[in-house]
């Protein structure tokens, strides 16, 4: 049995491939150049893998901890021919990608012994948030969980609205208290319907706040705690979500947010759209703060739960 036949089905590998198939083609094509009449991994073709690293939006401080890690293999090892090249770098990302605690998950289960679970989503306009909590909520429908919607994006026009078109497509609950209502106001109200009506999960929306606000990043402090007095120990996650197609900008906003508030897991979005996707292995190893969701298209069934060997594999595959 492959590793795609244990974790993946085939529709679910194909959406992977698909979905980051610009990114791939962009970085393989960049990378076979790069060694392209080597024999060797020598001092010139480190220099021109750290350009792909770099160009493929890996980020300048992840992209010179790979290149440290195949400088110590190439150190050590008496001979490091470049087609060998391939094997220890993808070797060396999925490392990466384990240090930083993204696991492997196949499914949507939740921890055991938490109900509701809360999770609270966070992200700045046009990354894909409501999208993605609309998609969230629908595979948690799909595992027979009982979901409710919090609109805690009170202030941008049409917010609400969009979250309970969501929420009527998905058949999941849904909880407002209209615009311009207090944002903690409706997360604690939130979770408190959450707990009145047997809900599984809670989902919270926010504003997709400009993250240059200070003032305005300082609210998600407020808004967590007040979850936390909802409920001892919510949000059990504060959900991150960035969009792929900004590539260094949204390495950008996970450094604002992370000042901001405790973000525990993130969601990359609109991998299909970008040749971009490098930047999902320099988010996770600059923050430690695990990748669980990346959007591969936009149908409601195009989140997946990431798996950083699926990943690396598609990105790595001839």
């Amino acid at each position: 049995m492959g590793f795609f036949d244990k974790f993946f089905n085939r529709d679910k590998k194909a959406d992977l491939d698909k979905g980051i198939e610009k990114t791939k083609t962009t970085f393989i094509g960049k990378l076979t150049k790069a060694i392209a009449g080597r024999s060797t991994v020598d001092e010139e073709v480190l220099d021109e893998l750290e350009q792909v690293l770099i160009s493929s939006d890996v980020g300048l401080d992840t992209t010179v901890k790979i290149i440290e890690r195949i400088e110590a293999r190439v150190a050590s090892d008496k001979y490091l021919g470049t087609e060998e090249l391939n094997a220890i770098l993808r070797s060396e990302i999925v490392n990466l990608l384990a240090e930083n605690n993204t696991e492997d998950l196949d499914d949507y289960a939740l921890p055991s012994g938490i109900k509701p679970y809360v999770i609270m989503v966070v992200g700045v306009n046009g990354v894909g948030k409501t999208t993605t909590i609309g998609k969230l909520a629908w595979q948690f429908k799909q595992n027979g969980l009982r979901v409710v919607m919090g609109a805690g994006d009170t202030f941008r026009a049409a917010a609400v609205d969009q979250l309970k078109i969501w929420a009527d497509r998905v058949g999941c609950d849904f909880f407002s208290k209209g615009m311009q209502a207090d944002p903690a106001a409706v997360a604690y109200e939130t979770v408190q319907y959450a707990l009145q009506n047997n809900c599984d999960v809670a989902i919270i929306d926010t504003a997709g706040r400009l993250h240059t606000k200070i003032n305005l990043m300082q609210e998600l402090g407020k808004i967590k705690r007040s979850t936390s007095k909802s409920l001892e120990g919510a949000p059990h996650e504060v959900l991150l979500v960035l969009d792929a197609t900004t590539g260094q900008n949204a390495i950008e906003q996970a450094k604002h947010f992370t000042d901001a508030t405790e973000v525990s897991a993130l969601a990359l979005t609109k991998l299909d759209g970008s040749a971009k996707g490098g930047v999902a292995i320099g988010i996770s190893d600059q923050f430690k703060i695990p990748i669980k969701y990346i959007g591969v298209g936009e149908a409601i069934d195009k989140l997946q739960i990431f798996n950083k060997q699926a990943f690396v594999d598609a990105l790595f595959e001839q």
